[in-house]
């Protein structure tokens, strides 16, 4: 046995065996006892009087591989933090659930033909055995799965509220549509081009409404991969523009999809970041992931139409030597010469692979050239390669500053995700137009004098602030003063305006997969999306036979996903009329949207949680649980989710998406808050030993062996390094068999142990000993091994033993409340140590030390409380309060300083005045002995801090 169990083990020793035993006894006695039942407003035992704290990880995905002992890392954490607050008195709602659509289990259905139902629910129902034997004390009434016809049916009701609401700039929130089609009707907001409402047909009002949807259907350019049949998110393609499933070729190629207008929350979503408790690195991700950026919008003349772009240096026009558009930009084709111009030099004609040999016209060059864009990923794009690639399409624009004439290329390092899709090229300025220009051959000149006290400054591009130069404008005026002179010049003119701009897109929301939530949307002859009648929700999958959307190696062949095999399904009859459903399914981030919100109210069938529900568990302390009618966005306090944890790889997108659909929920008044989550916490990996052979490739650690300093698998050497524990490393290790060889409750110790919470940290399995023996020693020190009768007198301590106690209790109170558990530990450790040469061990100590252990050794703590004779469970007991009396130390250590050098240490009894810390520092026999011979001048004395004797 690994924790040093013998044959002559007592029979009332703390071991493995016992502890599993204890632990499975306490997990039966909490499920029955419904111990973690978190009740709602209105339930019986509900008590309003004390504060509430919502905690919440976040949710796994149920992967058929279950737990390794990296997953429960957060999760231990968050139950040690919600029993704490159980015993200080909260209301604490601790749920779970499973973030359950995706397309491990699709695949694992294309492979096996098992519905991938029957999958997710076989890995939750283990992922669930796994966490129960953790001891996690979630509330057993709120487990959720993103799978379930009941939660996804609220998703849908969400997409519909999202995709009836539009986003109001006036008013800045989200707005019922119905209220834009009163105002356009009304003539409160013009119609575009000047027309009124009335002189509109019905399919111009549709389109004019749809086009201010939060929700709605657009040809954008997207990753398509004909391989897997499917769409894909730019995460989800290699740098060499590979599917990272399968390895298939990805085109960039327009479909027509659904999308979410993120973007019209661009600056709500910055705004709202600084009120949240989150860690400033994932705050500073957000902020650069929506990339907010002022500037300008200028306005190039063309002879087939006008080239808008954006720059944040307008200031730089008068050195625009050449414009480049994105290959996808709308005003290419049209733009594209029919013949070369006979003065354009002919480096210009095209630079990249593939490129057409012979005399070829700028079309057929253009056309290959938008092939080769076509074939490579957003991701290699954006790479900072020094061969630049390009073609000049035989278009010149104008200059508005000067008049300029500007030849006009499609590169592909210019995407229509940000800005306008179109570029003003100024090579003196930018590195990348630099590389281009002095590849092609372009004119490069200087419009921004460098200064000159500039360090670093080479003969290639400067693309800091300076003075403007060649510039007639804004000659001679510093960058700082240039920019709003030269946009200002352009917006007098008509041809510029001053703007703001983010790299954040709209939001992708389709996928051409099976295993998703159905869009609740019809689509009419005219292929326009009308939304289903709530009362038809929950709109359910369909059963297929295949699971596979049809793929093949032509980039311009249409998707079909899995769901146009359900004929049956794929159409539907309304008032007389036949339409089709959407085909297509939502990403698996809808749901991880707002699971939370169900959390609260998993039951409830007519909202997705009650009104009065959401407001008590949403709103933050400080609001209280009554919502005032003149309740604000911009004034409340920002409430939520009291802490949420979870991996720093989500810091963008799940947490930016959902901050997104919350505050449209919050714009249509069906939530409390602005924001889903108060406070953040993002918990560090557990890391552990991964091996490779000579090939490069992973193999089982667990079945490495160590040979003088040397790792072997099979008997061949194989190189060690350390990365984050999982599948892909082959170096996971289950908590299962820790539990067996350990018990659930010296694991949650360990994993707490291991080093602060947010920190990452190896894993070594020889290291878990030390936890187990830590429980051992205190089950020794309460528990008599050979009768299994407590050592538990009721005598009180000694002074010095019961001071000690409650320097713990104020220690591990303060370190519970930052969540540093491993200092918490290493407290109890030491107070327990304290404990091992009495014979009889202080009731008074033993409760408070049990009760400080049990948030962190539940089972143990559970057997220990019940032997001491309490019959009530401890996960409600008070947590101890530390006498503020008996903190105060009785006795301080004074540094005595002579001449201002430390030479003497004297202890002193607590609050003495000036007077009485000069007498006792003069006093001391090695202070007189230091003074001997000398002159005292001058005595500084700081009480409680040092005393210092100028003397010669």
């Amino acid at each position: 046995m690994s924790d040093g169990s013998r044959t002559d083990t007592p029979a009332h020793r703390y071991t493995a065996a016992q502890a599993c035993d204890i632990e499975a006894k306490w997990q039966d006695r909490w499920e029955a006892d419904k111990t973690f039942h978190a009740p709602n407003p209105g339930e019986d035992g509900f008590d309003p009087s004390l504060p509430k704290r919502f905690i919440m990880d976040m949710f796994p995905y149920p992967s058929g591989a279950g737990l390794h002992v990296g997953h429960p890392l957060g999760y231990i954490a968050t139950d040690i933090y919600a029993r704490y607050l159980r015993m200080t008195g909260h209301n604490v709602l601790h749920p779970m659930g499973f973030d359950a659509f995706g397309l491990p289990a699709e695949q694992y259905a294309i492979q096996t033909g098992q519905h991938p139902r029957v999958t997710t629910e076989n890995n939750i129902a283990t992922m669930r055995r796994q966490m129960r034997r953790l001891g996690l004390g979630h509330d057993p009434d709120r487990f959720i799965a993103t799978t379930d016809t009941e939660f996804y049916k609220w998703t849908q009701w969400i997409f519909l509220k999202i995709f009836g609401a539009w986003y109001d700039e006036r008013a800045g929130c989200a707005r019922p549509i119905d209220e834009l089609v009163a105002e356009l009707e009304s003539g409160d907001r013009p119609a575009p081009d000047g027309k009124t409402w009335v002189e509109l047909s019905d399919p111009e009002r549709d389109a004019i409404i749809d086009s201010h949807r939060l929700a709605y259907v657009d040809e954008i350019p997207v990753n398509w991969c004909p391989g897997l049949g499917t769409v894909l998110a730019n995460e989800e393609v290699t740098a060499d523009g590979k599917s990272e499933r399968g390895n298939f070729p990805v085109y960039k190629r327009p479909l027509r999809q659904w999308i979410m207008r993120i973007t019209a929350y661009c600056e709500r979503l910055l705004a709202d970041l600084e009120p949240l408790a989150w860690p400033e690195p994932i705050k500073l991700m957000q902020r650069n992931w929506i990339g907010r950026s002022e500037g300008a919008e200028v306005d190039f003349d063309a002879a087939a139409g006008t080239i808008r772009v954006f720059t944040t240096r307008p200031d730089t026009l008068y050195g625009a030597t050449y414009m480049v558009l994105a290959p996808e930009h709308s005003l290419v084709d049209r733009l594209t010469a029919e013949a070369w111009p006979e003065d354009a030099p002919h480096a210009w004609r095209g630079q990249f692979p593939g490129r057409p040999e012979g005399d070829v016209s700028p079309r057929e060059m253009v056309a290959a050239y938008k092939r080769f864009a076509g074939s490579r990923s957003d991701v290699e794009r954006q790479v900072d390669e020094k061969t630049k690639t390009g073609v000049f399409i035989g278009a010149m624009a104008t200059n508005p500053v000067n008049g300029a004439p500007v030849p006009v290329f499609i590169a592909d390092y210019v995407l229509m995700g940000y800005g306008t899709g179109a570029i003003m090229a100024v090579p003196a300025h930018d590195t990348r137009d630099w590389e281009f220009a002095t590849q092609f051959g372009i004119d490069i000149i200087e419009v921004v004098k460098v200064p000159d006290d500039h360090p670093g400054v080479t003969a290639e591009a400067f693309v800091g602030e300076g003075t403007s130069v060649n510039s007639e404008v804004i000659e001679g005026l510093p960058t700082a003063e240039a920019k709003p002179r030269i946009t200002a010049w352009l917006e007098d003119r008509g041809v510029g305006k001053g703007t703001v701009n983010y790299k954040l897109r709209d939001w992708l929301f389709s996928r051409q997969r099976y295993w998703g939530e159905p869009f609740p949307v019809i689509f009419d002859e005219s292929d326009r999306p009308i939304a289903v009648d709530e009362s038809e929700l929950p709109i359910e999958l369909p059963e297929v036979d295949d699971y596979r959307p049809e793929t093949g190696a032509d980039p311009d062949s249409p998707p079909r996903p899995p769901l146009a095999r359900a004929t049956d399904w794929s159409t539907v009859t309304v008032d007389g009329k036949t339409y089709r459903r959407e085909l297509n399914t939502m990403p698996n981030w809808a749901g991880s949207c707002w699971y939370y919100l169900r959390y609260l109210d998993p039951t409830s069938s007519g909202r997705y949680a009650a009104a009065e529900v959401e407001r008590y568990w949403m709103l933050s302390a400080k609001q209280g649980n009554d919502r005032p009618e003149s309740f604000d966005a911009r004034t409340c306090h920002i409430g939520g989710v009291d802490l949420y944890v979870g991996g720093a790889e989500h810091a963008v997108l799940h947490l930016l998406y959902a901050r997104f659909w919350h505050k449209v929920l919050f714009d249509l008044g069906h939530v409390s808050t602005p924001e889903p989550f108060g406070r953040l916490f993002n918990q560090g990996y557990v890391q552990a030993a991964a091996y490779t052979d000579e090939r490069g490739f992973y193999v089982e650690a667990a079945k490495v062996e160590e040979k003088d300093g040397k790792f072997f698998f099979e008997g061949g050497e194989v190189k060690r390094e350390f990365g984050k524990m999982g599948k892909s490393l082959k170096n996971a290790v289950t908590p299962d068999e820790i539990c067996t060889d350990y018990g659930a409750d010296t694991l949650r110790l360990y994993e707490m142990y291991m080093g602060p919470l947010e920190a990452s940290k190896p894993w070594n399995t020889r290291d878990i000993v030390g936890s187990h023996r830590f429980l051992q020693r205190l089950w020794r020190n309460l528990i008599d091994e050979e009768t299994g009768s407590p050592r538990i007198g009721d005598d009180g301590p000694d002074d010095e033993l019961r001071k000690a106690l409650h320097a713990t209790i104020d220690g591990v109170r303060t370190d519970m409340e930052s969540l540093g558990f491993n200092t918490a530990i290493a407290k109890l450790i030491e107070l327990n140590n304290r404990l091992t040469s009495l014979d009889i061990v202080p009731r008074e100590v033993a409760d408070a030390l049990v009760r400080m252990v049990a948030p962190m050794a539940p089972h143990f703590a559970e057997e220990l409380w019940e032997r001491m004779g309490s019959s009530e469970t401890i996960v409600y007991a008070p947590f101890p309060v530390a006498d503020p009396d008996l903190l105060v130390e009785d006795s301080v250590e004074i540094p005595v300083q002579i001449m201002g050098k430390v030479r003497a240490r004297i202890d002193v009894p607590s609050g003495l005045d000036r007077d009485a810390l000069e007498v006792a520092a003069r006093a001391d026999a090695k202070v007189q002995e230091l003074l001997e011979g000398k002159t005292v001048h001058k005595v500084i004395a700081v009480p409680g801090r040092l005393v210092n004797f100028v003397a010669r």
